[in-house]
């Protein structure tokens, strides 16, 4: 009796369907241990890279003359300056005096314009935040970042479009993003119509 027909027979009984599904699911368990690493590695290099403190969205900021933007390509605009209650959240600020801006967690901020750094840390109900001080009574406040994520310190002069840090969710914050103040004489102005006098309008 050849092979062949010894196989078919085997297959004529339990105990040979039972050898048979066995070594199916062996053979099945070995290729899925064997092809399971070749995909796992690229979601754990796509995983790996997306867990990294700082991504730069869009390339370098647009820059107009001295000035530029404080995010890189395109954002989500959030709260105005001005009036702007947020619903559900007790401690945030009715009056809103700055600019809320978002690309997401650990975006990069960067300078939005030439000067000198003031703070780089805790500020306030800022968090973790940056101020720098432009002259003529300028100021711009960048807030909520992330925890170690600056990149610049006090005292170091900066340029439109430096990388300062990453957009974060510290302090009195509603969310990952970016708080943009500006401030003339101490006082808080609108950005809006400040950058937009620069060639840069915000949305």
């Amino acid at each position: 009796m050849g092979a062949p027909a010894i196989a078919a027979a085997a297959l004529n009984t339990r105990t040979g369907r039972k050898i048979l599904v066995g070594a199916i699911v062996g053979i099945a368990l070995i290729v899925a241990f064997l092809v399971t690493p070749l995909i796992a590695i690229p979601f754990a290099i796509v995983g790996a890279s997306a867990s990294t403190t700082e991504t730069t969205v869009g390339g370098a900021p647009a820059v107009n003359g001295d000035w530029g933007y404080p995010l890189a390509g395109d954002y989500s605009k959030g709260r105005g300056f001005g009036y702007n209650p947020v619903i559900g959240c007790g401690y945030c600020s009715t009056n809103h005096q700055g600019y809320d801006m978002a690309q997401g967690c650990g975006a990069t901020i960067y300078a939005a314009g030439p000067g000198r750094v003031i703070t780089a840390g805790t500020y306030q109900g800022y968090g973790n935040a940056v101020r720098i001080d432009h002259g003529n009574e300028i100021v711009t406040l960048y807030g909520h970042m992330q925890w170690d994520s600056l990149r610049v310190s006090v005292g170091q002069q900066v340029e439109a479009g430096t990388p300062i840090g990453a957009e974060g969710n510290t302090g009195k914050s509603f969310g990952c993003h970016l708080h943009f103040e500006v401030r003339k004489s101490g006082t808080p102005v609108p950005p809006e119509p400040f950058m937009a006098a620069l060639g840069l309008p915000l949305k």
